[in-house]
């Protein structure tokens, strides 16, 4: 069992968190985009949301901009979209 999700990455947030925002999923993190620093957090984060070890997170595509596609596995695309609804909407 597997799920893929689109996300907008954010490095060198002064925030970090995850939010949505025009029907996008946000992932903010602090480190900045060097070295795969800011991938490596992303994961982190989007493991810590969902409730899933890092090792089951993995970015497709992307890797090296912005929107990226990320497979989670461990969890459902069910399980994917309650936690998205549930997120707090952000900005514009």
């Amino acid at each position: 069992m597997s799920a893929r999700l689109e996300i907008v990455a954010k490095p060198g947030a002064r925030v970090a968190g995850i939010s949505r925002r025009a029907g996008d999923v946000v992932v903010a993190v602090r480190e900045r985009a060097v070295d795969g620093k800011a991938n490596d957090a992303i994961v982190q984060a989007v493991a810590g949301w969902l409730d899933v070890a890092p090792g089951r997170v993995h970015i497709l595509h992307g890797g090296r901009g912005r929107r990226k596609l990320v497979e989670i596995q461990g969890i459902d695309d069910d399980a994917i979209r309650a936690r998205v609804e549930a997120l707090p909407a952000s900005g514009p």
